[in-house]
């Protein structure tokens, strides 16, 4: 039986399909996770919420924030959202885009020692 596609799913997919170059970078880098038993789902729907990557086995979600992020209603609803997301059982990850692009190997060294992986 075939679900039926919600708001969120519908949102996800466009958001996969336009990610920031933040986002494609370090998607390119958790695919490489796969190798040693770590699955990410890009742009996931959990809750009220659309995860920028998940990995639902983990417990583990990475936002990807840009500037507006910092401001104060930005902050609120991280926040908030956060909150949210671990009180399922998610642990919250969150770099600047700036972070990403610019000092992958550190994001990638929290990453992957979040995951308990040598660095």
């Amino acid at each position: 039986m075939k679900r039926a596609r919600t708001v969120a799913d519908t949102r996800a997919r466009w958001l996969r399909a336009n990610q920031t170059d933040a986002e494609r970078a370090l998607w390119k880098c958790l695919r490489e996770l796969k190798t040693v038993g770590f699955h990410f789902r890009r742009q996931a729907p959990i809750g009220p919420y659309i995860a920028d990557f998940a990995s639902h086995a983990a417990r583990l979600i990475i936002e990807v924030d840009g500037g507006q992020h910092g401001l104060e209603d930005g902050v609120i609803a991280d926040t908030r959202r956060t909150v949210w997301l671990e009180g399922q059982g998610y642990r919250v990850l969150r770099f600047w885009n700036s972070d990403v692009l610019g000092n992958m190997d550190g994001v990638m060294r929290v990453v992957r020692e979040t995951l308990g992986l040598q660095a």
